[in-house]
């Protein structure tokens, strides 16, 4: 039973650590480099910061609701949509003057950059979701539900 919710946990510590602690680290320590980073897609230096803090707010709160389990599939949900926004907005790769699969090419590492953050996107999906469609239905009628991950029942043999 033990051996359950230090893997239940563990789990859902490799799907955060990303964000918690790693890049809400990172925009803190190098606040005014995210802000800069930021400033490169909006015009406006104080919008750039809010996006950062923003940012920060969904990396570290989403994060923890997601360790916790309260509020964890709509956490998830959200850490999806971010993944997709952030790989939209920052991963270019088809804006990249040098970009190709072939060969020599600085931009491709945006382009894997990119896939990756599509590829959170599906693993956070499927903790919202869970891994089949009756999931989507669960979700839509009741969307702060948690998925009570470490939750241990004492099944016995079929």
């Amino acid at each position: 039973m033990i051996l359950s919710l230090v893997v239940a946990f563990a789990v859902r510590c490799l799907l955060v650590s990303l964000f918690l602690p790693f890049s809400a680290l990172d925009k803190v320590l190098n606040f005014q480099a995210a802000v800069a980073q930021a400033a490169e897609r909006v015009s406006n230096h104080q919008l750039a910061a809010v996006l950062i803090l923003g940012g920060l707010g969904i990396e570290v709160g989403m994060s923890a609701a997601i360790l916790s389990g309260v509020a964890d599939r709509l956490a998830a949900l959200i850490l999806a949509a971010y993944c997709l926004i952030t790989a939209l907005l920052w991963k270019q790769f088809w804006k990249a003057p040098d970009f190709r699969l072939k060969g020599a090419s600085a931009s491709r590492e945006l382009f894997w950059d990119f896939w990756k953050n599509v590829a959170l996107a599906g693993g956070f999906l499927v903790l919202a979701l869970g891994p089949d469609a009756t999931g989507v239905q669960r979700f839509a009628h009741h969307p702060l539900e948690s998925s009570h991950p470490y939750a241990v029942t004492e099944a016995g043999p079929p």
